[in-house]
């Protein structure tokens, strides 16, 4: 415990940070004068929402089959953001999420506040419309209700109208009915629960505006309005469109899109009408193998049509919200796991079964082995979270414990593409290994090179199943897109092994950080790797 603190203290005063700190050291939109830089969120969190609740701001995004879903993040000025709780500990059924369900799960999910609770619907393509509700933004939520039963609608969004009656709008998936480019409303049961109405089509984008989907619904100025992307997720715009009904006909204009800027898109998001009278809308923009990161843009509703950005087009700085919080604070990134619990930014690949891993009264995680089918794609046991900024070093410190021959553990970067650098149990002493594997999402083999071969630093005495230990730092530099390894046997001194790895998003979601234990034999007797800490600093 004293090495730990030792190296925690070393680590940090380099950096100039203290000891549970929240200013990201890698990425910090606030310039501290008064303006933002975008994106206000340099991390995943695709298809963006956002309600206000006084000078409060709530966000969340979709999961897909990461655990526990739907993060909520929480601000006061729109630009500081840190993340507060998730409302979905695991996803049903267990049969198809107890496994990784690539691509599938929460989808698009939209929050909003109404009769003193926080209400947020989601889309799941291949079950239907859900909701959870709660008091409070840090829960706890409620059981999901199934709200729409049926296959392919995504996107939804609630409006409960001044009269006390709700409507949803929602897009479709032509992955699962089969059409897309079309909004349709129907009316639900006061409550929120249920449908009570069929669903009319209100918009089909045709071929102006095809791949309309991510509808949110507001009212304002006697109008319904409906903000939607059309376009596609790189090419595309954001549309505004307005109607004297829930169920139109509505009118159209395009209010934001690419222009001049390099920034795609931009796609979908959720407007804002702050405390303070002002007007601002949250969207994301593709980067690539870094997944869909938040901007923020002003809305200027003078026209009597929401223009976003600077007269249409993007911001990549502007000025702050007016808000009385002076607080700069980020996401969490790195974790020492002395708390007892898993830090809020870590998921899991599919839902969370106990003997994946739990934290212990020394101050770690334990991640025990299981055994590997295939590649990593079809692991559940993935302890990941999401990359914070273009440029970082993620340094862990870690022990390894090896019960018998072909276990291993270690960093990873996941994606659709991964590579790790490992720590495996080869013989009576330990090798350091980087596996690889191109096309995982396409059943690519995984490749596995040995780097060094480092003795162990402990051996138990127990006569059974013995257990021989490694005690190493490992790290992985990233710099736009492409990530590095290195070791260290003390801390201090790192050396850089392996070959450079090219970044790639997973399925719906970007590429992701973090650690496994693995097997290839019988689990009669697991390893295990304890992960001391790691932290998140600047390249």
């Amino acid at each position: 415990m004293m090495k730990k603190k030792m190296w925690l203290t070393l680590a940090l005063t380099a950096v100039g940070l203290e000891i549970g700190a929240q200013r990201s050291p890698v990425w910090s939109p606030d310039n501290g004068d008064g303006t933002y830089t975008n994106p206000v969120l340099y991390a995943d969190y695709s298809d963006p929402d956002v309600c206000a609740v006084g000078e409060d701001y709530y966000l969340t995004a979709s999961s897909f089959n990461c655990t526990p879903g739907l993060p909520i993040l929480h601000s006061r000025d729109l630009v500081n953001w840190r993340i507060i709780g998730h409302a979905l500990p695991e996803l049903q059924p267990q049969e198809t999420f107890d496994r990784p369900a690539h691509g599938m799960g929460v989808w698009a999910p939209s929050i909003r506040f109404h009769a003193d609770s926080l209400y947020i619907y989601w889309g799941d393509p291949d079950q239907g419309i859900f909701m959870v509700k709660a008091k409070e933004a840090a829960g706890p939520w409620s059981t999901p209700v199934c709200v729409v039963a049926g296959r392919g609608m995504i996107d939804p969004c609630p409006l409960w109208d001044d009269d006390g009656r709700c409507y949803l709008v929602n897009a479709w998936a032509a992955s699962r009915a089969g059409f897309n480019s079309v909004l349709t409303v129907r009316e639900l049961a006061a409550d929120g629960t249920r449908a009570i109405g069929l669903p009319r089509i209100v918009f089909d984008g045709g071929q102006e505006n095809h791949t309309a989907e991510g509808p949110k619904f507001y009212c304002r100025d006697g109008y319904y309005w409906i903000l939607c992307p059309a376009g596609g997720v790189e090419q595309g715009w954001q549309l505004a469109m307005r109607a004297l009904s829930p169920y139109g006909p509505y009118e159209w204009q395009r209010v934001m899109q690419q222009g001049q800027t390099d920034i795609n898109g931009p796609h979908q998001g959720g407007w804002v009408h702050t405390a303070y009278g002002e007007d601002w809308f949250l969207h994301f923009n593709d980067r690539g193998a870094y997944g869909r990161v938040v901007y923020l843009q002003p809305v200027d509703w003078s026209s009597g049509w929401p223009v976003m950005g600077n007269k249409g087009e993007p911001y990549a700085h502007y000025r702050k919200p007016r808000s009385a919080s002076q607080e700069i604070v980020n996401p969490q990134e790195s974790d020492d796991f002395e708390s007892g619990a898993m830090g809020l930014q870590w998921q899991w690949h599919a839902n969370y079964k106990q003997e994946y891993g739990m934290p212990t009264a020394e101050g770690c995680y334990r991640l025990y082995t299981q055994r590997q089918e295939g590649s990593l794609w079809n692991a559940p046991n993935l302890l990941l979270q999401k990359t914070p900024a273009p440029r970082f070093i993620a340094t862990a410190k870690v022990r390894f414990a090896a019960k018998g021959e072909g276990q291993w553990g270690g960093l990873l970067m996941m994606g659709r593409d991964y590579s790790m650098l490992a720590v495996a149990r080869r013989g009576d002493t330990f090798c350091l290994e980087q596996h690889t594997c191109i096309g995982a999402d396409e059943g690519g083999k995984e490749r596995t090179t040995t780097l060094a071969t480092l003795a162990p630093t402990a051996r138990d005495t127990m006569p059974y199943a013995p257990a021989i230990f490694l005690d190493v730092y490992l790290r992985m530099s990233v710099n736009n897109g492409t990530c590095r390894f290195s070791y260290s046997t003390d801390g201090r001194r790192f050396h850089s092994v392996g070959e450079p790895f090219a970044m790639r998003q997973g399925k719906w979601i970007g590429a992701k950080l973090g650690f496994t234990a693995q097997s290839d034999g019988k689990e009669r007797n697991r390893g295990w790797l304890d992960v001391d800490e790691i932290r998140i600093l600047r390249k």
